[in-house]
């Protein structure tokens, strides 16, 4: 997106997330599997606290140097990567436009309408489309996603890839590299009729609770609130007199006292399904699309041991928790056991690696 599109291997996807930089390569080996992918390298590196904030880069220079360690750590070559920018920066908006027009027509017309749908001033902004399919307006007519973002939401992270020695051949929305990922990730599930259904995406990060609603691989709906992993870490350390990182650090590790899954875990858990089940109850008060069939949930508290089930009682759908590596090969220098383990923290790399073979 945002006229950065030449996409062409070896391309890493590059998740910068407010806690942690991850990066993912794949491959696609020749074979008689459809759409069969290989895992050539992954890492994460955490992220100095403060230097992002609010999906906000607030710190060139500590992002560029994380960037740099998860690139060596990883061992990938590939200098091109996806990143993403999040949704809440992005302006999307599906118009229709005649079918017959040639791509280079598509963007002279976009450049001449833009101002109709982005509320800033088209010089301080990057602009992107892409034909979505056939418009229910007419037979003639084909449905156009027009995305729009002010230049000062990339420069930031272009800046930090600088730093790092890396190029940005993708930039794309988080929420649409969640489709990406989750479309591979249902096709492998027999059970699953693709696309029967809408599907929510819970994305449970350290600040925020994202939810985005797909139908058909397409975002129809994002909402996002404040409460994340860090109420968790938090409550850890004010109940059992921890510093926020002997907090964090027990959380993921264990060594807490015994009533911590009762009087701490179950009300966190508990609190994140309420989360979900309004941003749902929005959507379908705002909405008159299909059921949601199946939430996915992603991010750093998505293994939080029982969630799915919580989630699932809550709002009555299928709920799993994402794993979108359970198909694919892994290269002999990537550990799958860790990468399987952190598999929800990766669905935006994933998405955005996938980019490389759109």
């Amino acid at each position: 997106m945002f006229g950065l599109g030449n996409k062409k291997p070896p391309l890493a996807g590059l998740d910068i997330s407010s806690s942690a930089v991850k990066l993912l390569e794949l491959s696609q080996p020749k074979g008689p599997a459809e759409r069969s992918f290989r895992v050539e390298s992954f890492a994460i590196e955490p992220l100095p606290k403060g230097s992002v904030v609010e999906k906000k880069i607030t710190d060139i220079e500590a992002v560029g140097e994380t960037i740099k360690r998860v690139v060596k750590r990883s061992g990938t070559k590939a200098r091109r990567v996806a990143i993403a920018v999040s949704g809440s920066s992005v302006i999307t908006k599906v118009i229709s436009l005649p079918a017959s027009l040639s791509d280079r027509e598509m963007e002279e017309q976009i450049n001449l309408e833009a101002d109709q749908y982005i509320p800033y001033a088209l010089e301080d902004v990057n602009l992107d489309f892409t034909v979505l399919g056939p418009s229910p307006k007419g037979a003639d007519l084909v449905d156009v996603l027009l995305a729009g973002s002010r230049r000062e939401n990339l420069a930031d992270r272009l800046a930090a890839l600088h730093i790092a020695g890396l190029t940005a051949a993708v930039i794309d929305v988080e929420g649409y590299a969640l489709s990406n990922a989750c479309d591979a990730f249902i096709a492998g599930i027999p059970s699953m009729t693709r696309w029967e259904q809408a599907i929510a995406v819970a994305d449970i990060g350290a600040n925020a609770i994202a939810v985005h609603v797909l139908d058909e691989g397409r975002v129809i709906y994002t909402r996002e609130q404040n409460f994340g992993g860090n109420e968790l870490t938090a409550e850890i350390a004010r109940r059992f007199q921890l510093s926020p990182e002997e907090a964090g650090s027990r959380k993921r590790h264990g060594g807490l006292p015994a009533s911590y899954e009762t009087d701490v875990l179950a009300p966190f858990m508990d609190a994140i399904a309420q989360q979900i089940s309004r941003a749902l109850q929005f959507f379908y008060s705002a909405s008159a699309q299909k059921e949601i069939g199946l939430i996915i949930l992603a991010g750093g508290n998505a293994n939080l041991p029982g969630i799915d089930a919580v989630i699932k009682e809550r709002n009555n759908a299928e709920t799993l928790v994402a794993q979108p590596f359970a198909g694919m090969s892994f290269s002999s220098r990537v550990d799958s056991k860790a990468l399987l383990a952190e598999g929800p923290t990766m669905l935006v790399a994933a998405g955005l690696a996938l980019r490389g073979f759109d």
